[in-house]
């Protein structure tokens, strides 16, 4: 078994929205979601991107998105702008779950800046988490909590999630769909972006539109990165990527990590788990063959998806392994896609 480095996952919001049980749910498994300290080290989770994600209003309004999603076509509405004032104290609350879960783990779990730390984590069998943010709504005009976050370990941010933030425009969830759903980048965004470069954080263009795509392109001085997408030639939903985006990451000398998303991983856009491994490993080949070996991994969107039967949960990691050997992968290139090539672009990325 290869130790795994996954690109995102949302067990924080799982933390969030039950402070309550979070000593079972993080330390000791509650039977429920897709990760947990046991079964992430049964799996072979080594690292990985933990996102700080702000719940929608829409999450309550009582609309059943998921079966909206199993009968495409579909395109879901998707809710207005939430201010930093209402999405700080969320995103705050959120870095403290983080922090604990170092603590409560007496040592088997670290949050990272470096990937010196990975490195030695790994020897030593400790999982490392990273902290990261899907969509900025935390951070003001001003960019003062960027670097307040920074501060705290904030290492990697997706300018948005699928709704608009101040710095630019996401895309909604429909298939099919291209990706180019709106404008680019704000002002409040072109300097965010110059402001990651800056205090190296990773920028994480998942759920960005393509023209705000291009125009992380044109500004940015680090490597393109999309920490959880899939190839839209084989499924045609919005939060795909095209060949030709995967171009520019490949000319950026970036990354692409694989999402285990049912929805953006079957050809025909179902929400359904119910599939097997061919759809994943095509997806696979397609991503390898546009962007070369040396720049694709494994992204999951654990706890923040529908994901095949066959991985499950974290606990299924090993499965997937065994798919992707058994389809003709070798040594080197399961080494690469496991877990080097993340750690070869955070190095790229961080210096």
């Amino acid at each position: 078994m290869y130790p795994t480095f996954a690109g995102h996952n949302d067990i924080l919001l799982r933390l969030y929205k039950a402070p309550q049980n979070r000593e079972a749910i993080w330390l000791t498994g509650e039977g429920k979601g897709h990760l947990d300290l046991p079964r992430m080290t049964a799996g072979g989770f080594a690292a990985g991107f933990f996102a700080i994600y702000i719940p929608s209003p829409h999450e309550d309004d009582g609309i059943d998105y998921q079966q909206l999603m199993e009968n495409p076509p579909f395109r879901l509405p998707l809710p207005a702008l939430i201010p930093a004032s209402e999405a700080l104290p969320v995103a705050w609350s959120m870095a403290n779950h983080l922090m604990w879960m170092e603590r409560a783990s007496e040592g088997r779990f670290q949050l990272v800046t470096s990937t010196a730390q990975i490195r030695a984590n790994m020897a030593a069998g400790v999982i490392s988490g990273i902290m990261h943010m899907e969509g900025a709504e935390a951070i003001g005009p001003d960019l003062d909590a960027l670097h307040a976050f920074h501060a705290l370990g904030l290492r990697s941010l997706g300018p948005v999630w699928s709704r608009p933030t101040i710095f630019g425009h996401g895309v909604p969830f429909a298939f099919p769909s291209s990706p180019d759903t709106g404008e680019g980048l704000t002002e409040a965004g072109k300097r965010l972006v110059a402001a990651c470069n800056e205090l190296k954080i990773m920028i994480d263009l998942s759920h960005i539109n393509a023209k705000g795509f291009d125009d992380v392109a044109r500004l940015s001085k680090a490597p393109l990165v999309a920490t959880h997408s899939n190839a839209h030639a084989l499924t045609p939903s919005s939060r795909n990527l095209t060949d030709r985006q995967l171009a520019m990451i490949r000319d950026s000398n970036g990354m692409v990590g694989l999402n285990f998303a049912t929805s953006f991983l079957r050809r025909d856009g179902k929400q359904s788990a119910d599939m097997g491994w061919e759809d994943v490993l095509a997806h696979l080949d397609h991503l390898i063959a546009h962007l070369g070996e040396d720049h694709v991994g494994l992204g999951s969107d654990f706890d923040g998806a529908t994901i095949p039967k066959g991985i499950a949960d974290v606990a299924g990691l090993p499965a997937l392994q065994a798919a992707m050997q058994a389809h003709g992968y070798n040594d080197a290139l399961m080494r690469k896609l496991t877990h080097e090539n993340w750690l070869a672009l955070i190095d790229r990325t961080w210096g």
